[in-house]
């Protein structure tokens, strides 16, 4: 095992700047090679190191959600897809962009779902790549920096994490329902 991680890194040391190339791609046909977004993140902090991969994660998954804009955009069929899956999933929920970052913590949320939020909420591609990458940059940091420690927590911590981001989900979801308290102006002619 030791060999085949020591040719690895003497792999990545003689391709020079094209290994992050390569990752930063790799972002791109993850959807199509069916790899969550944490097993790649983490591979990053693995052979790039915790700020490297950081980097080359945020822009991997920068340039993979203006692909995403670019191809629900032009390809309605695929657009309608996402919106079906959404609907499955969140059954016509109305959720926030507050709750659309935390949901891209967890691993095991769908990218392009929330991406699809994402372009619903904004009103053109620069606020949804402006957004997008706001809620990029957190994940990326966690599953690069810390990562494999997700991967060996007990279920009992696991469960906790995730309960701990659900409240924080909804806490966020009720916040956006509350209407605001309205002081009524006075008249300045009286």
């Amino acid at each position: 095992m030791e060999d085949i991680q020591e040719t690895i890194f003497n792999l990545i040391d003689q391709t020079g700047w094209l290994a992050p190339v390569i990752f930063i791609l790799l972002h791109l046909l993850r959807p199509l090679l069916f790899l969550p977004v944490v097993l790649v993140c983490m591979a990053g902090g693995y052979f790039f190191g915790l700020v490297q991969g950081s980097i080359y994660s945020i822009a991997g998954l920068s340039l993979m959600s203006a692909v995403f804009y670019l191809i629900v955009n032009h390809f309605p069929r695929f657009r309608d897809r996402i919106a079906r899956l959404k609907k499955k999933v969140f059954q016509d929920r109305e959720i926030t962009i507050g709750q659309v970052m935390v949901l891209r913590m967890l691993p095991f949320v769908h990218f392009h779902l929330l991406s699809l939020y994402l372009m619903e909420m904004t009103r053109n591609f620069r606020e949804y790549m402006i957004f997008s990458i706001l809620g990029i940059v957190i994940p990326a940091v966690l599953f690069t920096g810390f990562g494999h420690l997700l991967l060996e927590l007990t279920w009992g911590m696991t469960v906790l994490l995730v309960g701990l981001l659900a409240v924080i989900f909804f806490y966020l979801g009720k916040r956006a329902e509350r209407p605001e308290k309205r002081i009524p102006k006075k008249s300045l002619s009286s």
